[in-house]
Formats: C-alpha cells, structure tokens, sequence
C-alpha cells in the first residue's frame, strides 16, 4: 500500500471493470501539496486560477477550505496512483448561487485532472474516473443534483461534461471574490448540470460509502 492510500481512509471506494479502482480520499494539504502543486501550474490547468502561486500558498489554500464545512477538496486515486483534485461544495454558499436557482440537493463540483503522462490521453479513461466521481457525489453524498461552472473559454472542459451526460444551461458572470482567504477573479461561466435521475435512475444513495 502506497504512503498516500496509508495515511487515509477512503470516504468512497469503486471497482471499475477494465479500469481499476478509484478512491476519493479527503486531502491533506500538507501531504497532497507538492503534486497538488504541479497540477495547478500545469498547461492543462489554465483555468484553475491558482498558475503562479508557490507551493506554501498553495498548501495555505487547501488548509483553509479543511476549516470550511461548506466546502470540501478530495483526492482521487486510481489504483494508488494520485490523478485528480475533486472541489465539492454547498451553491448557496459560493457565488455561483446567485447566479441560478438553487435546488435542495444541488452539489456543486470543479475538477482537475493530472496531466497525462509520457504516453499520452488513453481512450475511455477520462469517461471511467469522472463516472466513478459521478457515483461518489450522487450516491455517495446522497445528492440530486451537480452543478459544474468552468470558464467558458474552456472548451475542453465543457465538452467533458456534456459528453458525460452533463444539460447546459445558462452562460453567467461570476463576481470576484477577494478576502484575506482566497481570491477569484470574475470569470464568464458555462454552467451544466447532471441529475441523480438522468445517470442513475432508481438507485437509492450508497449512504455506507460516506
């Protein structure tokens, strides 16, 4: 068992045939924050807002949103291996929630992917982790509903979710946010959004996965 899986108990765990198994791991600033690092300095990640900070205001960060009960990071892992940042939070606590009508049971997400490695993107794997994420959120934190707002300039991103299943909705303007904690900058947004329903219909909440 590697020093990440080690440290922590998984809050989600699935088997996905022909993939491998997925953990969703609550991160741990301090320990997750030199790969966390690299991953939001990356190319790929453009639109995360955080390219240029240094490792400590990174950790800072992610040490402050540990303090928060309304919004959470998580790491996820496929098979030991570190592969992607998972941001779920409460709408009606974070702009986003003035700027469409939020529903009992909304979750919002934002999502990094690692950057591939040497060999490149391999087909299917971006569809099998981010159903894994899908099951976790929904099911697994008893949800019905996601909402997704990246930057609509992020074209790549957008197409992810709409082939994931995700309905678009409304383009908005995101306000910026400045606090001693945290800064975002305004940002236009393509909001999307994926029912319980539409992915999983009938399935009760995997309330033992929490």
């Amino acid at each position: 068992m590697s020093r990440i899986s080690a440290t922590r108990a998984a809050l989600y765990e699935q088997v996905v045939d022909g993939y491998g198994t997925v953990r969703v791991l609550p991160l741990d600033a301090a320990l997750d924050g030199p790969v966390v690092h690299g991953w939001v300095n990356s190319e790929r990640a453009a639109f995360w807002g955080m390219r240029g900070l240094t490792e400590d205001q990174v950790v800072a960060t992610y040490a402050h949103m540990g303090t928060l009960d309304t919004h959470h990071a998580c790491l996820l892992v496929k098979d030991d291996e570190p592969v992607g940042l998972l941001q779920a939070y409460e709408p009606d606590a974070d702009r986003v929630g003035d700027r469409y009508p939020v529903e009992p049971g909304d979750i919002g997400v934002h999502l990094l992917l690692a950057p591939a490695g040497p060999g490149g993107g391999r087909p299917g794997w971006t569809t099998a982790l981010l159903g894994a994420v899908a099951s976790y959120v929904l099911l697994g934190l008893d949800r019905e509903r996601v909402v997704v707002d990246p930057d609509v300039r992020n074209e790549k991103a957008i197409a992810r979710f709409l082939r994931q299943g995700f309905t678009p909705g409304p383009v908005v303007v995101l306000p910026e946010v400045d606090l001693p904690d945290v800064h975002l900058p305004e940002k236009r947004a393509q909001l999307a959004f994926l029912s319980r329903e539409s992915i999983f219909p009938g399935r009760v909440p995997d309330l033992a996965a929490r």
